[in-house]
């Protein structure tokens, strides 16, 4: 397989195939809005299209350090699935009956985000195929199982579990012992998602400024090298960039996640692949991976490279090490041997959220009128839109215009969490932590035992994961 013709960053490949978008004009100077969001990705256009569509007289602003979509919302794997950060811990925090809650509205989101696309002309490449999460050794076989006798007792009574034939039947991974799939999820391609979301907010009449840092977030003021904006309400919604504002570096540690998209593949390499349903694809490995099949049959797939920078330090635009290309087409080629020969396009990186304990929040403070939702930890894609309108919900409730609501009662709404620890503290930490776990895989693969390596376990407990 050759990668000397790979392009290397240049955002992603969602952009090489749709093109960097010439940047709309940065913040002229000192604004006022009723509501300003800090930052252009999904959960920034989300709430405003929301908040716009509750409340058409509102005047909104967004302000974008780049353009929208430069961060997670352009560069993720384009999985639209009903997996949320923290159900877990929040099953164990308020009970499991307020985490069910929780499962089922991230089911309806999946429903929602095609239901806006299709209602507002968005086309985002959307294929409902699925989520199929492979095994293929003994002990992910077995936590495999675990899995899926959890997400049943959430409320997933639609999940299916397969064994061996009828995965590869689906789709040939070799090795594949067996699979769990769940039908609430699709692929999509996220860039033409984020495009079109901020063209249709735009034409709601929301004001978007990009080539717009914001340096510093106060109550009721987004300070930017150009001017301030002043808004009773100012919402924080930079996810993995969300250290480079001032007082928040340990807040939530921007997490690095890697990925490769292989040429157009012919048809004989699909025969003997499969994967006729398009549905997005995972595993059980501790340092798992994540896969689509694209709208133009190639195989876009990502996982951990280089996992976190010293000092909760960003990528330049998406470029990633060469170790880390060759180490996801060893990942490829051992899922599909038959892809061994193609080239690899695109490769590229970007910066997920993640709190200390790794839990999604949607979080309104009244006293001050500063919101934030994010730390999706990588299952950003619908969760945006959840985190979304509970913004909406959270702002007219406070504002007087409307009571609780369904999503206001959520779990994650308004949850606390401490801060990251200081360098070299958590530079150290998470280095050892994907250590553990790629050591863990490593072991598991030649290993016969069904259970989980006590190394992996030891990882998830230094983590907070559990």
């Amino acid at each position: 397989m050759s990668t000397v013709s790979t392009v290397n960053g240049g955002i992603s490949f969602w952009y090489a195939d749709r093109g960097t978008p010439l940047a709309r004009e940065p913040l002229p100077g000192d604004a006022t809005a009723d509501i300003c969001i800090v930052g252009g990705g999904y959960t920034g256009l989300w709430t405003a299209y929301y908040l716009k569509k509750a409340v058409p007289f509102l005047n909104i602003t967004v302000l974008e350090a780049k353009f929208c979509g430069y961060g997670a919302s352009g560069r993720n794997g384009g999985w639209l699935y009903n997996g949320i950060a923290g159900r877990d811990r929040y099953a164990k925090l308020h009970g499991h009956e307020a985490a069910v809650r929780l499962q089922q509205a991230m089911n309806e989101t999946v429903d929602e985000v095609v239901r806006v696309a299709a209602e507002e002309n968005i086309d985002a490449d959307i294929h409902r195929g699925g989520v199929l999460e492979v095994a293929y050794t003994p002990a992910q076989l077995a936590r495999l199982k675990d899995f899926h006798s959890v997400e049943i007792a959430f409320g997933e009574t639609d999940r299916v579990l397969r064994g061996a034939r009828e995965t590869c039947e689906r789709v040939n991974v070799t090795g594949a012992v067996g699979s769990t799939w769940t039908p609430h999820g699709a692929r999509l391609h996220p860039v033409k998602l984020v495009q079109g979301l901020a063209a249709t907010v735009e034409a709601l009449g929301v004001t978007i400024h990009e080539s717009t840092p914001v340096t510093e977030i106060k109550p009721k003021h987004a300070h930017t090298p150009y001017g301030t904006v002043r808004a009773p309400y100012v919402l924080r919604c930079t996810e993995g960039f969300t250290a480079n504002l001032k007082g928040q570096r340990r807040t939530w540690l921007p997490m690095n996640s890697s990925m490769i998209a292989t040429e157009p593949l012919p048809r004989s390499v699909w025969d003997t692949i499969g994967w006729g349903g398009r549905e997005t694809l995972g595993d059980m490995a501790h340092a798992y991976m994540y896969a689509q099949r694209t709208a133009d049959d190639r195989i876009a797939l990502g996982g951990r490279g280089v996992p976190y920078r010293f000092g909760s330090g960003t990528d330049n635009d998406g470029r990633t090490q060469p170790a880390t290309i060759e180490a996801l087409r060893d990942i490829l080629v051992r899922f599909f041997p038959a892809t061994a020969g193609a080239r690899i396009d695109h490769a590229w990186s970007g910066v997920l959220g993640v709190p200390r304990d790794w839990c999604a929040t949607v979080t309104l403070d009244r006293s001050t009128g500063l919101g934030w939702a994010g730390g999706y930890v990588g299952s950003g894609v619908a969760t945006t839109n959840l985190a979304a309108r509970t913004l909406r919900d959270l702002i007219q409730q406070d504002s007087g215009q409307s009571g609780p609501t369904e999503l206001t009662a959520l779990p994650w709404v308004g949850h606390k969490v401490r801060r990251w620890e200081p360098e070299p503290f958590r530079w150290l930490g998470v280095h050892g932590m994907y250590a553990a776990y790629r050591a863990a895989d490593r072991r598991e693969l030649t290993s016969p035992r069904a259970g989980t390596d006590p190394v992996a376990k030891a990882a998830d407990r230094l983590a907070g994961r559990h």
